[in-house]
């Protein structure tokens, strides 16, 4: 139903505003006849609202996300100098209007040809995969008891999950130091039993160690947000039907938590693949990671261009699983809005 026109302000208030209340008598004017009402309807009728919301983020990200990705890749073109900053610029002026570019694809053909760096790679994504099928494992019967458990006590345990990152990062992963080093806690218990002592320190095991206990509440918190959604009545259809509790698990819970098995298991796997301070405090010293090389490149052989080469090319390592969960995300919106 239309709105109908505001009435004309009292003839006192503008009176009074002819009298030398003038910038009162106008404002009251304006907020009177295009006051919230008015105005919320033109934002709703031509979308004002809408594209600033959408502009925010968008702002974001070209503040945090373009503008230094921009720079990267300018940089994983240049050339290396002995001098400060350590490359060479893409474009140089070599007389009064004339320009050059330099465009240097040496770098990423050297990143192809130097077997540190593919057989870096190799081993992030192994780690990173590894890492996150082993968090899916230990975080869904967790996420699904936290879903199945009682109101009350949901927010309990819930808290648990997240109470370790109320502590320092790196604390956590030195804890970890003590407890697999050969002299540590672990190897003592066992030691009790006369086990061990076992080498737990400097291996894939204490790797996966450190990665799984630092990212599992990233794959418990999705997986508990999608399955505490779940409509337990289909549950107990299946059950009415002589569906026994695996074979309902297999045909309705898991098929409806696929979602947040991807959105957890990408929550794990892209930082993993790029972890530096794990690895660099319990992993091996023959075989690096990614994100151990890159730092080397920056800091220690101060190769800039090389650096941003393999910036590059472990964010586009990076992006194929992440279009590959945008596409299922858009395929699912789709198939509910039908």
């Amino acid at each position: 139903m239309p709105r109908s026109t505001p009435p004309a302000p009292p003839k006192a208030l503008i009176q009074g505003a002819s009298a030398g209340k003038l910038g009162l008598g106008l404002l009251y004017t304006l907020l009177y006849r295009y006051g919230p009402p008015r105005w919320s309807h033109y934002v709703r009728q031509h979308w004002a609202g809408k594209r600033l919301v959408i502009a925010l983020p968008y702002l974001w990200l070209l503040l945090f996300f373009a503008i230094p990705f921009i720079i990267v890749l300018k940089l994983s073109f240049s050339e290396i100098r002995l001098a400060m900053p350590p490359y060479a610029p893409l474009i140089e002026k070599v007389g009064e209007t004339a320009y050059i570019i330099k465009v240097n694809i040496a770098n990423y053909a050297y990143l192809f040809s130097d077997s540190l760096y593919i057989s870096s790679y190799l081993y992030s994504v192994k780690v990173a995969a590894v890492s996150t099928l082993l968090c899916l494992l230990i975080g869904y019967p967790m996420a699904y008891a936290i879903a199945r458990s009682e109101p009350t006590m949901r927010n309990i345990w819930l808290m648990l999950i997240i109470l370790p990152f109320w502590t320092s990062f790196l604390l956590r992963v030195y804890a970890w130091i003590a407890l697999l080093k050969t002299d540590g806690l672990i190897n003592q218990f066992l030691g009790l039993f006369g086990l061990g002592p076992y080498t737990m320190m400097y291996t894939d095991f204490s790797v996966y160690i450190g990665i799984v206990y630092s990212y599992l509440p990233f794959m418990i918190l999705p997986l508990y947000a999608n399955l505490e959604k779940h409509d337990l009545t289909l549950l107990e259809a299946a059950a009415d039907l002589g569906a026994g509790p695996v074979k309902s698990f297999l045909k309705i819970t898991l098929p409806l938590s696929f979602s947040g098995i991807v959105a957890g298991s990408l929550l794990v796997f892209i930082p993993a693949v790029g972890e530096y301070v794990i690895p660099s405090l319990l992993g091996r010293s023959d075989q690096l990671m990614i994100g151990r090389v890159l730092s080397d490149e920056f800091f220690a052989n101060r190769d800039w261009p090389v650096a941003s080469a393999v910036s590059i090319c472990m964010l586009l390592l990076l992006v194929v699983p992440i279009m590959l969960f945008q596409r299922f995300q858009n395929r699912e919106l789709a198939g509910q809005h039908k």
